[in-house]
């Protein structure tokens, strides 16, 4: 924690009724000195897993309209909420995905801030019940009852939500309902532990200033393609630079590849593998 941070002392509400301030304010105040005040809000107006209230916007205008509800809630001018999307992952085939988005806003210096990140580490996943059905391995799987249930019937329905012990499971998994992960933070540890890494990320993203007009929150905001073939040396699609700015003031400014890859594969180029 430094304390000539903007941010030291200071306070930012945390839109969440599922306790992620477990995850979240632990690196906030250890970097920045960042105090998180969890307001629970109603934040399933804004959208639920199990798909009773669908979610209207994208996972990153959710996070900040939740944030923006938790800031007006305490009228503080800082505010913070995360948002969770679940369901193939988008490059793995036949596995799951989850993303994880976080919003900061700062209300008095005009910055709004998302960040995302995709894993693999997820539990998500369902298990349509069968008549003599073994649900040993599928509860394994999914590391029930540490992570919770959601059951629906055949119709849809949602019957039980947190559904974390074998006594009410047993009562509830008859044939033809659902069984699926309940994908709310507080009752899904995996979940838990991929927003804590996602606000490690957001700690060192507000830690760092503009060098322009020193407001936080400093880094990636786009990349430079056209990195040369390293047979050819025609441009390609790969990644040549990345390119940092400023959401508040607009000041950019591109600095070389963190890997120090300064060609591509021939393999990537179209003149050489069309």
């Amino acid at each position: 924690m430094s304390a000539e941070h903007p941010y030291s002392g200071q306070r930012v509400a945390l839109a969440t009724q599922h306790g992620k301030e477990r995850a979240l304010a632990p690196p906030l105040l250890r970097r920045l000195g960042l105090v998180v005040e969890p307001i629970a809000i109603d934040t399933d107006a804004f959208g639920t897993f199990t798909g009773t209230r669908p979610r209207t916007g994208t996972a990153g205008e959710t996070a900040l309209a939740k944030a923006r509800a938790g800031m007006a809630a305490t009228g503080l001018q800082l505010g913070l909420a995360s948002e969770g999307s679940f369901g193939p992952h988008p490059w793995l085939p036949f596995g799951a995905g989850g993303v994880e988005t976080l919003a900061f806003i700062d209300a008095a210096r005009g910055l709004e801030l998302t960040l995302s990140s995709v894993s693999r580490r997820t539990n998500f996943a369902h298990l349509d019940v069968a008549d003599g059905m073994d649900l040993a391995p599928f509860l394994a799987r999914i590391g029930f009852p540490a992570h919770a249930l959601v059951v629906k019937g055949p119709d849809g329905a949602v019957l039980a939500t947190g559904v974390a012990d074998m006594d009410r499971l047993s009562g509830l998994a008859w044939p033809g309902n659902r069984l699926e992960t309940d994908m709310r933070a507080h009752l899904n540890p995996t979940r838990m532990a991929a927003i804590r890494a996602l606000a490690g990320r957001l700690a060192a993203r507000l830690g760092t200033l503009c060098p322009a007009c020193a407001c936080p929150g400093f880094g990636q905001v786009d990349v430079l393609r056209g990195l040369p073939c390293a047979a050819c040396g025609i441009a390609t699609q790969g990644v040549m630079a990345i390119i940092d700015g400023c959401a508040a003031c607009g000041h950019s400014e591109t600095r070389p590849r963190p890997d120090g890859v300064t060609a591509a594969s021939p393999a990537s180029c179209d003149w050489c593998n069309p």
